[in-house]
């Protein structure tokens, strides 16, 4: 039977014979009618069997054509030539062998015997063998096919197809889902620091300007927007224009920025979007913790919570510096309560642990020791990038009262009652010891990086600030309202220093006023910047491993990109000082160092001077951090496909822009 379904092959081969010979015999009898007398009965001969042939396989097939007809009329019982559903006969290699009138009416042009089902749909026939078949579109109908394959053969030859008609109810399904309700959230950020030095009128002109924006947003929607406070609002749209939104990357956010304060500041917005969410209350909820991460990575984007996950869009501006410490208050009172109420407090940062991390860990764990409390800071040394400072405070410290323990000896000691600090990091990817943060019952984050997806969310405090130049500086704060027992000693505050001298490149980047009043408050405990700037020097080896690094650096779209193939215990330190220094070439607006580990590991350092986000390229390689300082580590690449995939987040990065 399968051989019989390819005489439409053979019938084409017979014709063509037969014209052949037809022409041979006209061009015979023209060059040499002798000739011709002599071939002529061979030419009536061949084409006598020819024809014979034809009017054979021309009746087979009328013949099976009759016996498939036969055969449903026995076995089904019923008209499918008048069934309202589309109804067509394949061979196993989806020719068209019989067809009902439903099929002939809806697919007008391709309803033709000995034709391909590909014509309709190029999926194979196993994909509509399930129970539920599959769903196809032709032209601007959708139709559920399904197969009835008959149950006594293994490997059947003739498949019988239904198609039904689900246009409807497609069209139904899609305007439901295009007119699901969303929850926006959208907050102008740092308000009272952006109008504080305003007067009434210029704050009044300019808060009109934001309120006719989100309007004239607004009525280009079926939606509606309510003013909540001063600088939050709350809005419900469809999800129609939450797509056309997000496919204008979120045009509001530029809008927005070219309003300006005081001919000086530009006005940016956070959004939180709640989609998929089934409720409007949970479209909300959605919305809410959007909105959340917006704030915590700086402010200027949009974010939008799925049942999924989160996506950004924005971020390209600086966050402006809050000036108001009451918040740093607040949480030192409620830090000071729960130092008070635990048995011993561990400070731990991130795995291998920078002057920032080291730093903060250290400030705070001195002035809770202030406080009569047993505080120890958690750091595996061996790995640590601030060994230097780690060794100065070692040999100052009381042997019998150690400063630092090795993360193995925290989680054997810590108890329920303890409380961990987590410092310069609310990554648990990133922490120095991921077994001691879940052993711990009572947690508390310090933190400046721009808020990750993945973040702690058990925390007692989760204090979060964007804007801060570096977590030395939050501690600093916070020291502040920690009465005498902020009064640290002077290589004590020393370190801290480091930490926000080291984030801030020497005060040149993410430097604020607070920035300064926190560097000022210790230098008043007796912080030298001559020791200071000790704990940054460099062996000559080191050195000349950095301006290696530099001088094979290439420049892409305004970014130096530079790597290595010598990897030493160093290079971690060496790499994120080399890609410091590259930023300092001219028209340079970030710098991407990377180098493989020891194992098979490759690690990025990412620096920019603000112009561009490295926080958002690195988060396309897996990382993060924050606008001007960010990193990412790829596995089971070689030091080329690192390359290549870094200039493919740098290409993706412009284009998010564009």
């Amino acid at each position: 039977m399968k051989n019989y379904f390819r005489d439409g092959g053979l019938v084409v081969s017979i014709v063509a014979l037969i014209a052949l010979l037809l022409f041979m015999s006209v061009v015979t009898f023209n060059y040499s009618p002798d000739m011709f007398w002599i071939i002529a009965p061979f030419i009536v001969l061949v084409s006598g069997f020819a024809i014979g042939k034809l009017i054979q396989v021309t009746r087979r097939n009328f013949q099976y054509s009759a016996l498939i007809n036969d055969q449903i009329t026995q076995e089904n019982k019923l008209s499918l030539y008048s069934l309202p559903m589309s109804v067509v006969i394949t061979d196993n290699l989806k020719k068209i062998i019989w067809f009902n009138k439903g099929f002939a009416e809806a697919f007008t042009d391709d309803a033709v015997y000995g034709g391909s089902f590909d014509a309709i749909t190029a999926l194979p026939l196993e994909s509509f063998m399930s129970e539920n078949g599959a769903e196809i579109r032709y032209k601007d109908r959708y139709y559920r096919v399904y197969i009835n394959v008959p149950a006594d053969e293994n490997e059947p030859d003739i498949f019988l197809i239904y198609l039904n008609d689900i246009t409807d109810f497609v069209r139904i399904q899609t305007e439901q889902k295009l007119s699901h309700p969303v929850v926006m959230l959208i907050m102008i950020d740092s308000f009272d620091e952006l109008f504080g030095s305003s007067l009434e009128s210029e704050t009044a002109h300019v808060t009109v300007q934001i309120d006719r924006l989100l309007e004239d947003f607004i009525a280009e929607t079926t939606g509606i927007l309510r003013k909540q406070t001063r600088d939050r609002f709350w809005a419900v749209i469809e999800e129609r224009h939450v797509a056309k939104l997000i496919e204008g990357k979120v045009k509001l956010l530029d809008k927005a920025r070219e309003i300006q304060v005081n001919d000086r500041m530009n006005v940016t917005l956070s959004i939180g979007i709640g989609r998929t969410a089934d409720t409007i209350s949970e479209s909300e909820a959605y919305a809410k913790q959007a909105l959340e991460m917006a704030q915590g990575r700086g402010g200027d984007q949009a974010a939008i919570k799925t049942v999924s996950g989160f996506e950004f869009y924005g971020g390209v501006s600086k966050g402006v510096e809050r000036a108001n410490k009451v918040k740093a208050r607040i949480i030192a009172n409620q830090l000071i309560q729960l130092v008070e109420n635990a048995d011993k407090v561990y400070i731990m940062g991130h795995k291998f642990s920078d002057l920032d991390s080291v730093g903060s860990s250290v400030g705070l764990a001195c002035a809770i020791r202030n406080l009569g409390r047993q505080a120890e800071v958690v750091v595996n040394s061996t790995s640590s990038l601030s060994t230097q400072l780690i060794d100065r405070l070692k040999a100052a410290e009381d042997p019998k009262v150690p400063l630092f323990i090795q993360p193995q000896q925290a989680v054997e000691n810590i108890t329920e009652q303890s409380l961990l600090i987590i410092t310069d990091t609310h990554n648990p990817l990133m922490l120095e010891s991921q077994e001691l943060h879940s052993k711990a019952k009572q947690l508390v984050i310090i933190d400046h990086h721009r808020r990750t997806v993945n973040y702690i969310d058990n925390s007692l405090i989760f204090y979060h600030e964007p804007y801060a130049s570096s977590a030395s500086e939050m501690v600093t704060e916070l020291l502040g309202y920690f009465g005498k027992a902020g009064r640290i000693t002077a290589s004590q505050a020393e370190a801290l220093l480091s930490g926000i001298m080291l984030d801030t490149k020497n005060f040149t980047i993410k430097t604020g006023v607070r920035t300064f009043e926190a560097a000022a408050f210790l230098r008043k405990l007796g912080a030298d910047t001559v020791n200071v700037k000790a704990l940054f020097a460099n062996s000559i080896e080191n050195y000349r491993q950095k301006a290696a690094l530099v001088s094979k650096a290439n420049i892409y779209k305004r970014c130096a990109i530079a790597s290595t193939t010598i990897f030493s215990p160093e290079m971690r330190l060496i790499a994120p000082q080399a890609a410091d220094e590259l930023l300092s070439i001219e028209n340079v607006d970030a710098s991407f160092v990377y180098y493989k580990s020891g194992g098979d590991e490759i690690y990025i350092s990412a620096r920019s001077m603000g112009a561009l986000n490295v926080q958002i390229v690195m988060e396309y390689l897996g990382g993060g951090g924050h606008q001007t300082m960010a990193g990412a580590q790829l596995k089971d690449v070689s030091l080329e496909e690192a390359g290549a995939r870094v200039k493919e987040a740098i290409d993706k990065y412009y284009e998010s822009l564009s």
